[in-house]
């Protein structure tokens, strides 16, 4: 799977791009090129970084220079890499964003000859220059809503991490162009290659498309409530305990009455509601890393595999607990 022509991925930069929507993919682009060579192959990936103006400054303050001029043309297959901006919403209204616009609405996307790759708000450039028509495609979960205005006949996908609609590969924001990359490196190096570089780059655990953006660790905890924070907290760094909301009330210093109408004021969600779905959460966690549907339920507070049964068909987990484990030992 190693084989073939190199590919030139083109990360195209604009003043104050986000430095670590690039720098994560293009160090995995890097490790797996030196992992390549190590084992006595060629190198596959041949790093550009490409932008209206021959420098520019990172979304940190770091000036960044020598940048190559916009392709003109592409010798073999090429990735094109958009990365995102700060801001709650993209400003495409600069001399250097109408310029990359007015190249990316240019290129002629086609697998397996040039694909698109977006980062984070990288994908609303891609919108604004009219790459996404009849496509799939996430970004940040602030930026949704702007995605679906800038681009209506686009699919927007919520709560991804990233999408698969080739040749358009979109990811979620941040971190999550690390995984997209982990992915790409695996579709074209072979799975262990990828499994290397995530394993250089310490990544412990690769996410995939269908993979959600959000936690359910990190859901339910927007709001401002400190008693409710700190019970959140404690349910969360043991989900396998005995809690009752009772004693979830003694974490927060009130009652258990009190305790529920805090939960469903301010987080959205019953108490125990809010305990079943991190304890669900463990459990795909245990069985992800091999735990039989069993020691499962018991590392992650369920009284038994039918209780954890359940609660895997209540919030619509896909397959069952026995199949997540199949797909384990496949792996």
């Amino acid at each position: 799977m190693t084989s073939g022509p190199p590919i030139r991925v083109a990360f195209a930069l604009l003043p104050n791009s986000l430095v670590l929507d690039w720098a994560g993919p293009a160090e995995a682009l890097r490790i797996a090129n030196q992992l390549l060579r190590a084992s006595g192959q060629p190198e596959r990936f041949v790093v550009d970084f490409v932008s209206p103006t021959p420098s520019s400054i990172g979304s940190v303050g770091v000036t960044l220079s020598g940048l190559a001029p916009l392709p003109t043309a592409w010798d073999g297959p090429a990735w094109i890499v958009l990365v995102g901006l700060p801001g709650r919403t993209i400003a495409v209204d600069s001399d250097e964003a109408r310029a990359l616009l007015h190249w990316l609405g240019g290129q002629r996307l086609e697998r397996g000859r040039l694909e698109l790759v977006t980062v984070c708000a990288g994908t609303l450039l891609a919108a604004h220059a009219g790459l996404l028509a009849g496509h799939r495609a996430t970004t940040h979960h602030h930026h949704l809503d702007e995605l679906r205005a800038v681009a209506p006949d686009c699919e927007v996908v919520a709560n991804r991490v990233f999408v698969l609609d080739p040749p358009v590969f979109s990811s979620a924001g941040v971190t999550t162009g690390i995984d997209l990359m982990l992915h790409r490196i695996g579709e074209v190096c072979g799975e262990a290659l990828a499994a290397q570089v995530a394993q250089t780059m310490v990544v412990a655990l690769r996410r995939g498309p269908h993979d959600p953006e959000l936690s359910p660790f990190l859901a339910h905890r927007h709001h401002l409530h400190a008693a409710l924070h700190r019970v959140q907290d404690a349910v969360s760094a043991q989900p396998q305990a005995d809690w009752t909301v009772p004693r979830m009330a003694e974490v927060a210093h009130t009652s258990p009455r009190h305790l529920t109408r805090l939960f469903m004021e301010h987080a959205g969600v019953a108490p125990l509601a809010y305990l079943r779905r991190l304890r669900l959460a463990s459990a795909q966690l245990a069985l992800q890393a091999g735990a039989n549907v069993t020691r499962a339920a018991e590392q992650s507070g369920f009284g038994s595999d039918t209780q954890l049964r359940r609660a895997w068909r209540q919030f619509g987990l896909p397959g069952s607990p026995s199949s997540a484990t199949s797909a384990t030992a496949n792996r």
